[in-house]
């Protein structure tokens, strides 16, 4: 296309008849599209309304997305580089351009394709990614969406910093992006074993009644443990049967360790993911009430000053 400036004419480049009308069916392949993805959208909401489930909800949603953006994809390259030659030197020019420009957003959509692919993790499920740990809440093709919870104490230390002493909820939202899978190790508290062994630590006196202090232990961590009918040693079986996993006790047990000021006493039980602060509040009222009721102290490392040496002031001669 050439136009006329101050009687010259100067010609544009890749201005022409044909690119004009490439570039209107671009637009109206973009507008087509984006109808029919409100359109699958409306529908799905349409046929899963009511329905409590959540990631068939989520996963319909990622499978129109996908399916869009292949479309438009391949639209694009139809109506841009129909001539074979062209299409080649297209992509090698874009493939060197993303290369260059884009890695960080190639990696995180590699790492997409491998969180899918590799089962590492499901929206719902508790993991730990990039130095956050929280429930995921949302999974797209740069970055994962999670709902950051609190710190163990064991860990309150770490970073980033929180102000929540337990598993719950902060209420942050944090982003991460997938290209964090191949850099860091992904914690995953549920995928195919939904349970946790949790441990609960007594110091106990010496001079106090040792085995009704274990007793109490033992019997408030069968009070809340998973029961055995409640299928973990099924979840443990078909862990088994995916992984090399060794035998594992499933039935709380206490331990006993020496130390120089008293004696610890340790239930390790199982649990489950999600509540796990309450079941521990649980135990605790239990535990000191009982013991109480037993006349068993808990050790301390604080020290008791039990008299003074007589004091006698006299005048001076």
């Amino acid at each position: 296309m050439t136009v006329e400036v101050f009687g010259q004419e100067i010609r544009l480049l890749f201005l022409s008849e044909e690119n004009g009308i490439k570039l209107l069916l671009t637009l109206g392949l973009v507008l087509a599209l984006l109808l029919l993805r409100w359109a699958a959208r409306f529908l799905a909401r349409t046929l899963l309304r009511g329905l409590h489930y959540e990631r068939a909800r989520f996963w319909t949603r990622q499978a129109i997305n996908l399916v869009a953006a292949l479309l438009l994809l391949l639209g694009f390259l139809s109506i841009w580089f129909d001539d074979p030659s062209r299409l080649a030197t297209g992509i090698g020019l874009v493939t060197a351009g993303l290369a260059f420009a884009l890695q960080k957003v190639i990696t995180a959509l590699a790492g997409y394709v491998v969180i899918l692919r590799g089962d590492t993790f499901n929206v719902g499920d508790r993991i730990t990614m990039g130095g956050v740990r929280g429930d995921v809440i949302a999974l797209g093709f740069i970055r994962t969406t999670i709902m950051e919870m609190g710190q163990p104490p064991a860990v309150q230390n770490a970073d980033p910093a929180q102000w929540v002493r337990s598993r719950q909820y902060t209420g942050r939202v944090v982003t991460v992006t997938n290209d964090k899978v191949f850099d860091e190790a992904v914690y995953n508290y549920t995928r195919d074993f939904p349970y946790l062994w949790e441990e609960v630590t007594l110091p106990i006196r010496y001079q106090d009644d040792r085995a009704r202090a274990e007793a109490i232990l033992l019997a408030a961590a069968r009070r809340h443990t998973v029961a055995a009918e409640d299928m973990p040693a099924e979840a443990l079986a078909q862990m088994r049967q995916k992984y090399f996993v060794r035998g594992a006790d499933l039935e709380p047990k206490v331990y006993w360790r020496l130390t120089d000021n008293w004696l610890e006493l340790t239930a390790r039980f199982l649990t489950g993911v999600y509540g796990v602060r309450d079941v521990k509040d649980q135990m605790a009222r239990e535990l000191l009430t009982e013991l109480d009721e037993a006349g068993i102290g808990l050790a301390s490392a604080t020290f008791e000053v039990v008299g003074l040496p007589p004091l006698r002031v006299t005048p001076d001669a």
